[in-house]
């Protein structure tokens, strides 16, 4: 026959874990304190509160809220979610900050955010865990203080027979049972021997009562009805879908069944126990069918977490020489790490080895990062006494006399600065303030001596300015203008001088205006082309810019062959129309391209011709 203080059915079965924590730059995604706490099933469906839809300085709030809480073991699901938030958008908002920090001109190595309100909800998050783990030690304390109680009760129980009066012993003992039942839980390790002990014990008061049948059968009568209620229960919860929910109350009704409630009488103690273990079995075989996928599918992630691992660790292989490039590696660093923990649990075996190879590879990257952001500093450090002595150095030369000299000279520093390279931020503005100052310091003592010297310059622009306003007037008056009236114009024009470089646009209003004249002339097409391209040509000798002349020469040359070379194309190509007549379309069409270029060739030779001729 089975025995009562045998129902003891293991449930507490291993399940797969995953130690999978991680440490990021904002805050520890390590959840918050676990522990071995039994839970407490809450039958109704809790409606969770949306925080993704909070600010910072909300979720900050809550989450001081939850650290006053009484029952803090009770909202740490609440806290970590409110953590993961305060996380997810406090990256949002550094990334943000950088980008209007590069936007208004800074660099990125110098970019720096203080936000106070994250060190304060750092320390909110501190306290929470420690006063959830004191909460923790606290129970623990409890437990082996119920041991110590419940011992006490055991040593009350073995000697109720001998110093209790007979009528009084099924009091007594109902009496220990309920003090029993009210001491709580006791160290885990310690709960399956202190039970059984206590049943022991227990027994033989009930093989005492069995002299006294009202009192035990009153009591096995009871410990039925409740049997029976936990195992019409467990059969019910054998039958529901949701296996997870099933075995966490199946656990509480095995530990009521065992601490809570006695014996039945021996007729039923079979049959009920059956029942009982039968739903027990059942849930557990569900149970396990779920655990062994799981563990399948916890297996299968074993390799999609290595192949992850090792792309972090082929991410620092190529030579990584600019901060544009580590910028780009530290996003692929934080997708892969994303991707790690998406990919979920894998065999507890394999979780602390994984986690593990995952942190050295991250601490491997951060080092080669941390290297080189090292040598950017130093290389920011030097770049800040090269423009430093570059500062000096105009500083030193603003109030030259030697004008010639001191402007050969900023122009060349001022070309320099631009390839030193970054220097730190706390520098760059002050310095660069310095620098501009000191070169537009002598840059206006030059141009007020040059204007000095432009002023006959400035007569002449004067000048100028009313003759082609007169020109115009000309113009609108006379539709028809010779070309000895444009040739005059140009000859006046150039008779009056040259103007100050800075002026230099009125002979662009000039130009266009006597280009537009030759091509109302009733002309010759390259004689029209040839008096503009003189003119232009002219301009730029008066100018003394003999480099647009050569440049215009070298222009013109290979426009001469490119023009000769598709003359001689086209030539080759009538060979293929021997046998068709000159009326033909196409053949037409050759000739008339081939004449079309030889017109173009003709003026382009007639422009170098005439450079050629020039002794400048």
């Amino acid at each position: 026959m089975m025995l009562e203080n045998n129902e003891n059915l293991q449930v507490n079965e291993n399940e797969a874990t995953n130690n999978e924590t991680a440490k990021n730059e904002i805050l520890s995604n390590e959840k918050i304190v676990e522990n071995n706490e039994p839970e407490v099933l809450n039958p109704e469906n809790i409606e969770k509160t949306d925080y993704t839809t909070f600010t910072l300085e909300e979720l900050y709030q809550k989450f001081d809220t939850l650290l006053k809480s009484d029952a803090i073991q009770k909202v740490k699901d609440e806290a970590n979610e409110i953590k993961d938030q305060f996380n997810k958008k406090f990256k949002k908002l550094i990334e943000e900050k950088k980008q209007e920090f590069i936007k208004e001109g800074g660099n990125e190595i110098d970019f720096h955010f203080d936000f106070p309100l994250k060190n304060k909800f750092f320390n909110l998050v501190k306290d929470f865990r420690n006063k959830l783990q004191n909460y923790y030690n606290q129970k623990e304390e409890e437990r082996k203080t119920n041991y110590t109680k419940k011992l006490g009760l055991i040593e009350e129980l073995k000697s109720i027979l001998a110093t209790v009066e007979a009528n009084q012993v099924y009091p007594e003992l109902k009496k220990i049972q309920e003090r029993w039942k009210k001491i709580g839980s006791v160290p885990f390790d310690k709960s399956e021997d202190l039970w059984r002990t206590f049943r022991f014990h227990e027994q033989k008061v009930y093989d005492f009562l069995h002299l006294n049948s009202d009192f035990r059968d009153l009591d096995y009568k009871h410990n039925l009805e409740k049997k029976t209620k936990m195992v019409e229960r467990a059969e019910e919860l054998a039958q529901e879908p949701d296996v997870n929910k099933a075995f966490k109350e199946l656990q509480i009704l095995h530990r009521i069944w065992k601490e809570e409630v006695g014996p039945v009488a021996r007729e039923y103690r079979e049959e009920i126990w059956e029942r009982f273990s039968n739903a027990t079995k059942t849930i557990h075989d569900k149970r396990r069918k779920i655990l062994s996928e799981l563990e399948k599918k916890y297996e299968e992630n074993i390799p999609k977490k290595e192949e992850v691992i090792r792309k972090i660790n082929t991410l620092v292989d190529e030579n990584i020489t600019s901060h544009n490039q580590w910028q780009e590696k530290i996003k692929e660093l934080e997708a892969l790490r994303e991707e790690f923990f998406k990919i979920g649990k894998v065999t507890k075996e394999k979780s602390e080895e994984l986690w593990q190879a995952l942190r050295e590879a991250t601490r491997n990257f951060n080092q080669e990062k941390n290297s080189f952001y090292k040598s950017i500093k130093d290389v920011h450090h030097e770049n800040l006494e090269k423009k430093k002595a570059l500062v000096a150095k105009a500083q030193e030369l603003k109030d030259s006399e030697d004008l010639k000299h001191a402007t050969e000279i900023f122009k060349k520093i001022q070309a320099e600065w631009k390839t030193i390279g970054h220097i730190p931020r706390k520098y760059s503005d002050k310095l660069w303030n310095e620098f501009r100052g000191a070169c537009n310091h002598f840059f206006d003592r030059l141009h007020a001596v040059q204007d000095e010297e432009n002023k006959e310059l400035l007569e002449v622009f004067n000048k100028k300015k009313e003759y082609l306003e007169k020109i115009k007037e000309e113009v609108k008056e006379n539709a028809e203008i010779s070309l000895d009236k444009v040739k005059e114009y140009i000859n006046e024009w150039k008779e009056l001088g040259r103007v100050p470089e800075k002026m230099r646009f009125i002979e662009s209003k000039f130009n266009k205006l006597i280009d537009k004249l030759f091509s109302k002339l009733d002309m010759d097409k390259t004689e029209a082309v040839m008096q503009r391209f003189k003119n232009t040509i002219e301009n730029y000798i008066e100018d003394k810019n003999f480099r647009k002349i050569d440049n215009e020469a070298l222009f013109i040359r290979k426009k001469i062959d490119e023009i000769q070379r598709e003359i001689k194309l086209l030539e080759n190509n009538l060979g293929f129309f021997q046998n068709s007549s000159k009326d033909n379309p196409m053949v037409k069409n050759v000739y008339k391209n081939i004449e079309k270029y030889k017109e173009d060739l003709k003026i382009w030779k007639e422009k170098l011709k005439y450079i050629k001729s020039l002794d400048y």
